[in-house]
């Protein structure tokens, strides 16, 4: 069993009252192996954080250990002013938890599971409100067990966020949803955070996490990699621009950013998108030269999720 050190001589700094979560060298080990490796964490009261992952990064030990599931080897973590490890019980009356997987009993129904759920629950809410509010009306005597997966995902979600906790933990909230019940979930999510709830929030889907995040971080073999808001780690990495010329064209103007030609297609990398791209099109139009399949964008989530999977060290902490 992996056993929690303490260091010695060190006073803990008592919690920023704006926190919901405080993580300091956070190191995790099962075995020899270390699944964890000294990561740090700040998640604000009332912000919607999105922790994402490449496979194997330490993304669910991570959560396991913020909801108490799991004991960290080393370092410190406070959620919601309490530590999981010891205070689990405590903190389970504050925070709403979505898994994965649900645990549900596949014989009751939707109503039953929710009425259930109304008798363990420590926060009051009533069953009638969320099966509105997750389109499951009409499902309500349907056994769980001939749910859709989707329609599973929406129970869960309905189960989590029962009595509106202070802190909601969703991992991957929208898997098997189709786009109107994803849309749904991203609307129940920003509701949370305008009741002044915290949402932390895994997914794959990297556009949603740019849709509801104000805070980012993604985890790489133990380690966070990256972590800001998304603007800040997108302005952090070059921009881009593209364009097919003219065969018999062979010079380029004198640009800040790097610049390959394959063919009769250029691809222009630059932390100086205006600046690059007005000299490009000035560049163009003092030959004559019209540019077809002309393309501009910023660096996105996805493009900084790709370096961070590849190891390309040039991304990192803004």
């Amino acid at each position: 069993m992996t056993q929690t050190t303490h260091r010695a001589g060190l006073a803990a700094a008592p919690p920023d009252p704006r926190s919901a979560i405080s993580v300091r060298g956070l190191h995790v080990h099962y075995g020899a192996f270390e699944a964890v490796r000294g990561i740090d964490l700040d998640v604000h009261r009332g912000e919607i954080f999105a922790l994402l992952g490449t496979n194997g990064a330490g993304k669910t030990t991570t959560l396991e250990v913020l909801q108490g599931f799991c004991t960290h080897s080393s370092g410190s973590v406070s959620v919601l002013g309490l530590d999981p490890a010891t205070q689990r019980n405590e903190l389970s009356a504050r925070m709403g938890v979505q898994l994965q997987e649900g645990g549900f009993v596949e014989d009751l129904t939707v109503a039953e599971t929710l009425v259930l759920w109304q008798r363990l629950a420590d926060r009051p809410d009533r069953p009638g409100r969320l099966l509105e509010r997750f389109d499951l009306l009409e499902r309500r005597d349907v056994p769980v067990g001939k749910l859709s997966g989707g329609e599973k995902r929406r129970l869960d979600l309905a189960m989590a966020v029962w009595g509106t906790p202070e802190l909601v933990i969703l991992d991957e909230p929208t898997t098997g949803l189709d786009p109107e019940s994803r849309r749904r979930t991203w609307d129940a999510i920003q509701e949370l955070q305008e009741a002044g709830r915290t949402v932390v929030l895994t997914t794959h889907y990297l556009e949603e996490a740019e849709a509801l995040a104000d805070q980012v971080a993604i985890m790489h073999e133990g380690r966070v990699a990256v972590a800001g808001t998304l603007a800040d780690i997108v302005a952090a990495q070059p921009a881009r621009f593209s364009a097919t010329l003219p065969a018999d064209l062979a010079d380029l103007p004198r640009l800040a950013g790097s610049a390959r030609r394959e063919a009769d297609r250029v691809q222009v990398q630059t932390a100086d998108l205006q600046g690059d791209l007005t000299t490009f099109l000035t560049w163009a139009a003092a030959r004559g030269v019209r540019l077809s399949d002309l393309r501009a964008a910023p660096a996105s989530l996805a493009d900084i999720y790709h370096a961070v999977r590849s190891d390309q060290t040039g991304v990192r902490r803004p």
